[in-house]
């Protein structure tokens, strides 16, 4: 059974190895892979899963801006394949959005399955968050900590 826990200053070598794993080298190509380029993850908002003592899953966020509103960006979101299917993702993702919530942060965009992230809260960011690149729109994700229907509108970029 696995646990989840804040991500440790150790643990950053084994997170990236991880995403590393899981995505391979296609992974700096895409949209949201080049908002995290030089931007720093919320620390507050990093977690593992862990089972046995190893890390077998991560998540973090990092600031953006959707429009003129400071939202968040999940991912990445990496689980071993071999580890897929025990709920270690979702688990990951409700943390980091519960915590989220309680440091106050209103907003948090991702690209993925609709079919996976719903069962945590999410829905289509509809026609008004545009992606600074190429991104399929039915993926474009967003949950809101703020009110049902209250979203930001505008062109995602990083938070300077």
């Amino acid at each position: 059974m696995f646990g989840i826990e804040r991500e440790r200053e150790g643990d950053s070598v084994l997170v990236e190895a991880l995403v590393a794993r899981v995505f391979g080298p296609g992974r700096f190509a895409l949209t949201a892979y080049r908002l995290r380029e030089g931007n720093d993850f919320v620390s507050a908002l990093s977690f593992v899963a862990r089972e046995g003592g190893s890390v077998i899953g991560s998540v973090r966020f990092s600031p953006i801006m959707i429009g003129d509103d400071m939202a968040l960006l999940l991912g990445p979101l990496a689980v071993l394949v071999e580890k897929r299917g025990l709920g270690a993702g979702l688990a990951l993702v409700e943390r980091g959005c519960e915590e989220a919530a309680r440091l106050g942060h209103r907003w948090v965009l991702l690209v993925g399955d609709l079919a996976y992230y719903d069962r945590v809260g999410f829905r289509r960011a509809g026609g008004f968050v545009e992606m600074p690149g190429p991104v399929d729109r039915d993926r474009l994700l967003i949950r809101g900590f703020v009110g049902d229907g209250v979203f930001p509108r505008g062109l995602v970029r990083v938070a300077r």
